[in-house]
């Protein structure tokens, strides 16, 4: 059985390549699966291949999870398209489009044509160079986890009321400082004092006038 080795590398980022092997009667839905396999992404995304032209023009469309317009337009399938049966070149280009949703464009050529080993598992990463970059939408965060940010929150919080308590208190404290409120307790200890004195004048010139 011949065994197809494929160059896959990313169109925007050169230096991430990988070659992978796959024997000639396989599908495209096992390239597709073993590429994903390779850089670690989830394959379960609507993807296509396209027959392409050594300039990447892309012609006939192989597709994994098509719409239905597509599927009512007669695309083919990768779960029933043998590699074999798009192979008209040695060095046959394939255009591929990974999650229609957020892409990331591939550029997939045949680059050797091999023996079977026998014993060995196909497909096969052959060949592995550089870190496929993150999928869309899954950037890295840039703040702490969870549960160190609440905790950062809470912190902040009960020092936020300790400052309002604290200001409270100094209100308090400097609308009746310490000479004020000394001269007031003076103040009243006089009235009470002047008070209880005419109270008890009052009370004789009564008992003098019943005389």
């Amino acid at each position: 059985m011949a065994i197809y080795r494929f160059r896959v590398s990313f169109e925007d980022y050169d230096d991430v390549i990988r070659e992978i092997d796959i024997r000639s009667n396989q599908t495209f839905e096992a390239l597709h699966l073993a590429i994903h396999q390779s850089t670690g992404y989830n394959p379960e995304f609507p993807s296509s291949f396209y027959v392409s032209t050594d300039k990447w023009i892309k012609g006939e469309e192989i597709s994994y999870l098509p719409s239905e317009r597509k599927v009512n337009q007669g695309v083919a399938l990768m779960s029933n398209s043998k590699l074999s049966s798009f192979i008209d070149d040695p060095h046959q280009k394939f255009y591929y489009i990974y999650n229609f949703e957020r892409p990331f464009d591939f550029h997939v050529e045949l680059v050797k044509i091999l023996d079977e080993e026998k014993g060995k598992e196909y497909p096969y990463t052959f060949k592995s160079i550089g870190e496929a970059p993150r999928p869309l939408g899954q950037a890295i965060p840039l703040s702490p986890p969870d549960d160190e940010e609440e905790h950062f929150i809470d912190d902040e919080e009960v020092t936020d009321e300790g400052h309002e308590m604290e200001d409270v208190e100094d209100l308090t404290i400097s609308n009746h400082p310490e000479g004020e409120e000394e001269e007031e307790d003076e103040e009243k200890d006089e009235f009470m004092d002047e008070f209880s004195d005419n109270e008890h004048y009052e009370s004789d010139d009564f008992n003098r006038d019943d005389y």
